[in-house]
């Protein structure tokens, strides 16, 4: 039996290859198909056929040129004829652009201008509100120091009384009541009353017939004489002045007594009576100092 090789021969030298077998794929696609339109046209040629037509292409593009060229024309003369339009709603868009920018300017200015006005009132407001406060402070102590309002608060309480079988001589008087009054204004009293009575710098203690009379009122004995104030120093103080040591050697002369409580954590003193609260005249020492001096008084005896 022949081997491979042997038949490989045999079958060479009796069949003949064809060249398009041997031809690359690719290449024989492409002759193949360039030889068939060849040989399409030849044989349109040979059997006299009816030749595409000449005129009309050129015809076509002449039309569909002179269409476009229309079109053209049209669009010059619509843009012409809008420029000037354009252009005046450009200077009118850019006009009203720079008046925006211009009013914004001129806001901000005035913005600036408001905030700078505002930071001046509320400095303003801050110093009226630390006046006000002051004054409101001031305001207090002169409702207290004349008067016009109820107080509470803690002070002392003394308690004064006539001498048991002393006589005449043994009688409390007005003025040794104006005397403790007196050295408790001096020793720091915010608020004073005798039973009772609210005493102001212009209250009067006056002896009429057997009785005081305080604010007009017949006061008689026992005398408790109340004052608010800092009960750490108010009764030392009171003991340290001039009024208080002669209150103090009047009461022991003349035998009446006195009492104190130094320490009184409740004191509630009603407002003096309005014929003693309002002022009748006010009057500046020297030309000088403040219109109203609200510094506590005499009460004279």
């Amino acid at each position: 039996m022949p081997d491979r090789e042997e038949y490989r021969e045999t079958a060479g030298a009796s069949t003949p290859v064809s060249e398009r077998v041997r031809l690359p794929l690719l290449t024989l696609i492409t002759q193949q198909s360039l030889d068939e339109d060849y040989q399409h046209a030849a044989e349109r040629k040979a059997a006299g056929g009816p030749r595409p037509p000449k005129g009309r292409p050129p015809r076509t593009a002449a039309v569909v040129i002179g269409v476009f060229g229309l079109l053209v024309a049209t669009a010059f003369v619509q843009t012409t004829r809008n420029a000037p339009v354009q252009d005046a709603s450009r200077e009118s868009l850019i006009s009203r652009i720079e008046a925006r920018r211009d009013r914004v300017a001129a806001q901000e200015e005035q913005v600036a201008d408001l905030r700078k006005e505002n930071a001046g009132l509320e400095d303003a407001a801050s110093g009226l509100a630390d006046d006000s406060q002051t004054i409101e402070v001031a305001l207090r102590r002169l409702e207290i120091r004349t008067g016009f309002i109820a107080v509470k608060g803690e002070g002392i309480r003394i308690t004064v009384k006539d001498s048991v079988g002393g006589g005449e001589d043994g009688e409390v008087k007005d003025r040794d009541l104006g005397l403790l009054v007196n050295g408790l204004w001096e020793s720091g009293a915010e608020a004073i009353a005798i039973n009772g009575q609210r005493l102001t710098a212009v209250s009067a203690i006056r002896t009429s017939g057997v009785a005081i009379r305080i604010n007009g009122v017949g006061v008689n004995s026992p005398y408790t004489v109340e004052a608010i104030g800092d009960t750490r120093v108010l009764a030392a103080r009171l003991f340290d002045t001039t009024t208080g040591l002669t209150f103090v050697s009047t009461s022991q002369v003349y035998g009446f007594t006195y009492d104190v409580d130094d320490n009184v954590q409740d004191l509630s003193l009603p407002a003096a009576p309005a014929a003693v609260r309002n002022l009748r005249s006010v009057r500046q020492p020297g030309g000088q100092g403040r219109p109203f001096d609200d510094s506590p008084g005499e009460t004279q005896p």
